[in-house]
């Protein structure tokens, strides 16, 4: 596979000269194209913080995370928010969905900013609300439908301009466990079938069995790496909650 993000010896720290909180601590690893990446950790192990450095939405106190070769904590504000608008797509707790807007002119909205003609924007977004199965609901406004399909509203923005990489904090929060299934199960579709490469943030050990590989944080430092390989979902759950066990983690099922 190959190597979409690598980051060398990351360390980020919180506070004044008195008291200096360090949130990670020279934090080293990669994430290939292609593939489901969970973080899982305690509270305060330091794994938003990994994400929004990840998604140039913090910066690092030191070290360095290199997409695709580039070096982007050299960047400038402009540079940063130019690579978020090209490369990244975030699905979050909360939809942030404009309830002024159907479903589909969300999605759509999110293509405006390219260079795109109506047409062709038009065309990908009924692929990707058909893709996610929510074609039926396009002509409704976020507030008529379901928190499932709020979310799946929210994924099909995310991946319509062909990022290179999503990034998910916590994208189950908010959802009634039904709900959470049908996001994981578009997750695993985006995946698999639009070879969509996804980083997710979760405390959830029934949502990080979806992935095929996930860190897990301890105190700003990698504790353990575990990867699903051809283990089934539920076997590779068994191995999830026994790591949490000796990481602190909170153990939801």
């Amino acid at each position: 596979m190959t190597e979409l993000i690598y980051t060398e010896s990351l360390e980020k720290y919180y506070g004044s000269e008195t008291n200096i909180v360090k949130a990670l601590d020279k934090v080293e690893f990669s994430i290939n194209k292609g593939e489901f990446l969970g973080i899982m950790g305690a509270s305060g192990s330091g794994k938003s913080t990994l994400l929004n450095m990840l998604a140039t939405i913090d910066s690092v106190t030191a070290g360095h995370i290199y997409y695709e070769g580039k070096n982007i904590t050299k960047f400038t504000d402009d540079e940063r928010a130019d690579f978020r608008k090209e490369n990244l797509g975030f699905v979050f707790q909360e939809f942030n969905l404009l309830d002024t807007l159907t479903i589909k002119e969300n999605i759509f909205l999110a293509m405006t900013l390219s260079n795109k003609n109506k047409h062709e924007i038009n065309k990908r977004t009924n692929e990707i609300m058909k893709i996610l199965e929510i074609s039926s609901i396009k002509d409704r406004f976020p507030y008529e439908v379901s928190g499932g399909q709020r979310q799946r509203c929210a994924c099909a923005r995310a991946i319509i301009n062909k990022p290179k990489i999503i990034f998910a904090d916590e994208p189950t929060g908010a959802l009634d466990s039904k709900s959470a299934r049908v996001l994981l199960d578009t997750f695993t579709k985006m995946n698999v079938e639009m070879k969509a490469t996804i980083l997710m943030v979760t405390h959830d050990s029934f949502s990080a069995s979806y992935c095929n590989k996930i860190l897990f944080l301890k105190d700003g430092k990698i504790f353990h790496e575990l990867y699903k390989g051809e283990k089934n979902r539920r076997d590779f759950l068994n191995e999830i909650l026994d790591v949490l066990s000796l990481t602190g983690g909170d153990i939801d099922v």
